[in-house]
């Protein structure tokens, strides 16, 4: 993904509306930190991992999302490209510290023979730092 589809992303995604959304229809956790990928057991979590319930991904299952330990809100994405199920889609950060941003797209871009991401923040990272 180039830097200019990024900033397209960033302007356009309804940042205040999926916040609320998060917030009412509340988040499944289903993959705490730590814990093995249920079909790739090599793969462990950095940080919890769970979807926004009542919501549609590309590839029919909810949208899913990191939740970090910070009280911030929704801070960024990362829009996946998985090569072994040939889909992109969304994974939102939720409450997560600069740490926890940087584990989650480190674990999205381990092995980018088999998924990328491309990090977008809501904020400046430098902004985060300050909390």
């Amino acid at each position: 993904m180039t830097a200019r589809y990024a900033s397209l992303i960033h302007r356009n995604f309804s940042w205040m509306h999926w916040e609320a959304l998060i917030r009412v229809q509340g988040v499944t956790l289903d993959r705490p930190s730590g814990t093995h990928h249920p079909a790739f057991p090599e793969i462990v979590y950095p940080i919890d991992y769970g979807f926004v319930r009542g919501t549609a991904s590309s590839d029919g299952a909810e949208v899913d999302l990191f939740v970090g330990t910070a009280k911030n809100g929704l801070v960024g994405l990362i829009v996946t490209r998985d090569f072994r199920r040939r889909d992109r889609e969304m994974k939102l950060l939720w409450q997560c510290t600069p740490r926890e941003i940087y584990l989650a797209h480190g674990f999205i871009n381990f092995d980018r023979h088999k998924m990328e991401g491309t990090l977008v923040m809501r904020y400046p990272m430098h902004s985060l730092w300050a909390d």
